[in-house]
């Protein structure tokens, strides 16, 4: 059931004990992030549409904006789908090279003509690279990061098999500004975020290539390729209040305070089980008899959306190298409270 979410202004709150939940066990939360997951900036849970949980670290608050790495990828995917239902793409079938007449590319390839959009916000086209193997860095460098990708897509590997790509997601961004005349950013602006009452998402030229200005601390706005493509695999930043804004119109289905922003149908296509238990940039967890749908993000970014329990989970992190499971935090000390 869709219900009167927060309005632009304000936050809907309510006490956990209202929504049967135990607060003083809650409260054990801060210790296990303070001891285990330290990397952790922010965590908010918002239970019946109600904000009842909200805490920050490491000297954050909720007017902090944060780089959420790759939960740009699923913030792509639902903005291909508000797309898809204004008509402006007409169909995830569409083949990925329609999109783009004027690059000299291997048209003929038997598997790179054949990749559609489905196949991009799945993962399921192939790439040269090995499996979590991709040259990033290589992507950045290049003059363009549309034309370079084109190029290695379809090369080796097998149509359909689960092959994760960043690149593959900036592609999509690409698509996007094909079809609606905006980048990700301007349309995200526009269709997205303001509507959801989130501040406007300012652009971001990189001035250096370092890890940080790529990646790191030093992201700001919505970072854009040498072409003025909003990146689609990482390089956007959200407040974590935005982070469960956006999960909270997930939860319902696409619907905002009773306003369909994206189409039910597209959100239950893209949050639907599969066999790499990855939907349209979302990844799938069914664990315990809980079902879950996740925005992931390097350093333990995540937006939690769990229908069964009529909840939405958004954690905001700083960047380090392997963090503990978000989902262990949320299946262990979280869910037990519900």
């Amino acid at each position: 059931m869709t219900r009167n979410v927060w309005p632009t202004e304000a936050w809907r709150t309510a006490d956990p004990a209202s929504l049967g939940l135990d607060a003083d066990r809650l409260m054990g939360l801060e210790p296990e992030i303070a001891a285990n997951y330290g990397n952790i900036n922010g965590i908010l849970i918002v239970k019946n549409g109600f904000l009842t949980y909200e805490k920050y670290f490491n000297g954050y608050g909720p007017d902090d904006v944060l780089h959420v790495a790759s939960v740009t990828k699923t913030i792509i995917s639902v903005l291909v789908g508000m797309a898809v239902d204004a008509g402006l793409i007409p169909s995830t079938e569409r083949k990925v090279l329609d999109f783009f007449p004027e690059y000299k590319l291997e048209r003929d390839h038997p598997v790179k003509k054949e990749i559609t959009l489905r196949h991009l916000l799945t993962m399921t086209a192939p790439y040269p690279f090995e499996d979590w193997q991709e040259p990033l860095d290589k992507l950045c460098m290049q003059p363009d990061w549309v034309e370079y990708t084109l190029n290695m897509l379809g090369q080796k590997g097998e149509l359909g098999a689960f092959k994760y790509s960043t690149a593959g997601a900036h592609l999509l961004s690409a698509i996007l500004s094909r079809a609606t005349g905006q980048s990700a950013r301007e349309f995200a602006n526009e269709r997205l975020f303001g509507p959801l009452g989130m501040k406007v998402i300012p652009d971001y030229a990189m001035e250096d290539f370092g890890f940080e200005e790529l990646f790191g601390a030093k992201v700001k706005g919505w970072v854009h390729d040498p072409n003025g493509n909003s990146t689609g695999g990482w390089g956007l930043t959200l407040t974590p209040r935005d982070m469960a804004r956006f999960g909270l119109l997930c939860l319902n289905r696409g619907r905002w305070d009773g306003h369909a922003l994206v189409s039910e149908a597209w959100m239950r296509e893209s949050t639907a089980m599969t066999p790499h238990h990855y939907g349209y940039c979302w990844w799938l967890r069914e664990e315990d008899g809980v079902f879950a749908y996740m925005a992931m993000g390097d350093g333990g970014n995540i937006i939690c959306c769990i229908p069964g329990q009529d909840m939405v989970v958004a954690i905001a992190s700083g960047f380090m190298v392997n963090p503990r499971d978000r989902w262990t935090l949320i299946k262990e000390k979280i869910l037990p409270e519900m």
